[in-house]
């Protein structure tokens, strides 16, 4: 995924930092120059791109807010050649994590009769013929959007179909079998497209399918990895502030300085070996941080903790 690392803060708004990674730049230069047939100006060529530009953040932003209704944290989008990725973190329950996901289609799903009520127009006055370049550009941004909607949709990992997929199974199978499922519908689907792929012979699909893949293939390993923390035996009297599951027990927790592991729990966050003190503790289960005396639940404060 690309990260704010080497991309060009744009604006921040409502909160959520706008980065736009430096290889968008080089595929901008390529699409562009690729594009001159279509009209009889550059501008629209320009206007087309920067239309894409803007629905693919209008849909990056529908995940962001959606996460933070839920009570999520959400404030980094980074732009780059193959879309958008809004960092979001909501909460690890399935409801939470279907809405801020859901969100992000469903605002194409909404600028869907906006751009086919302008193209029925375009039709209606006859701009194809007597202003080519309006009509085209906005045959195409109903063609972008429309292919956006579908495109996110399959239900292939990690596309927001797939993570849909998850989420819905997250509510009869667990949290890690729904990610399981949904990782191995993922490989089937690409299966299926693989042949199509190498029909169209097209780079930008096989780059798509390339990152596709890494992504299931992390998923997976992610998946069994939660099957094995969810058999661990966990310790009483401590649980996530954020997800209210207990921690296992264990040396699950490895520190940053001496590169040992240790159970945080039974040393009340600082490294036996080093003395390193941490102000937070990992939850293994949802990924999010919160200082130690937060996990002590009400009656079973220990003595130190006091």
């Amino acid at each position: 995924m690309p990260t704010r690392k080497g991309s060009l803060h744009l604006f921040r708004l409502f909160g959520v930092d706008v980065f736009l990674h430096w290889s968008w730049f080089l595929v901008a230069l390529y699409q562009l120059n690729d594009s001159t047939h279509k009209y009889g100006s550059f501008a629209w060529n320009l206007a087309e791109y920067m239309t894409l530009f803007l629905i693919v953040l209008m849909h990056e932003f529908g995940h962001a807010l959606a996460c933070r209704q839920v009570g999520g944290h959400a404030d980094q989008i980074v732009l780059w050649p193959l879309g958008g990725v809004a960092y979001v973190a909501p909460p690890q329950r399935p409801g939470a994590m279907l809405w801020s996901i859901a969100a992000g289609p469903l605002v194409n799903v909404a600028l869907f009769p906006v751009f086919s009520v302008a193209l029925l127009l375009a039709q209606w006055a006859g701009w194809g013929g007597t202003m080519p370049d309006l009509y085209t550009f906005i045959l195409v941004i109903w063609f972008i959007n429309t292919g956006l909607l579908v495109f996110n949709l399959l239900p292939i990992y990690p596309l927001d179909g797939g993570q849909i997929l998850r989420s819905l199974l997250w509510f009869p199978f667990g949290r890690a079998r729904s990610l399981m499922i949904a990782t191995i519908v993922g490989f089937l689907g690409m299966a299926a497209l693989i042949p199509l792929i190498i029909k169209e012979n097209f780079g930008w699909y096989y780059i798509l399918a390339a990152f596709v893949l890494l992504n299931l293939w992390q998923g997976f390993n992610q998946a069994r990895t939660l099957a094995r923390v969810a058999r661990l035996p966990r310790r009483a009297g401590f649980a996530c502030p954020n997800c209210k599951t207990s921690p296992p027990i264990g040396d699950f927790w490895g520190c940053g300085k001496c590169r040992k592991a240790f159970d945080t729990f039974l040393t009340q966050a600082v490294c036996p070996h080093c003395r390193t003190q941490y102000s937070a503790t990992v939850c293994l289960d949802c990924g999010s941080l919160h200082p130690i005396a937060d996990w002590v639940l009400p009656n079973a404060v220990p003595p130190e903790l006091r």
